[in-house]
């Protein structure tokens, strides 16, 4: 075995390596269109509702219950994201 037959051993073992990794931490990619979308819809729903309870706690201070209701379904919102983020 000659020094160009080691070369080329070691830079099939190289490449292959690489696509194996790639494979490894980019496995998010051939998630559906439709789980993606959905995640985008509901992040910038909780993104809307996290402004929108911040202006109820300064412009309605009286009004605490909408804040958490507000507030708290924002939360929900972002958790559902979360959840469809990891499964699908």
């Amino acid at each position: 075995m000659n020094q160009e037959d080691v070369d080329k051993i070691i830079a099939e073992a190289v490449a292959e390596s690489k696509a194996e990794s790639k494979k490894r931490w980019h496995k998010g990619k051939g998630k559906s269109s439709q789980v993606e979308t959905a995640r985008k819809v509901l992040n910038w729903t909780f993104m809307l509702g996290f402004v929108v309870a911040i202006i109820i706690y300064f412009a309605l201070p009286d009004q605490r219950i909408l804040f958490f209701s507000v507030g708290f379904g924002a939360v929900a919102l972002k958790l559902v994201e979360f959840y469809l983020r990891f499964m699908f």
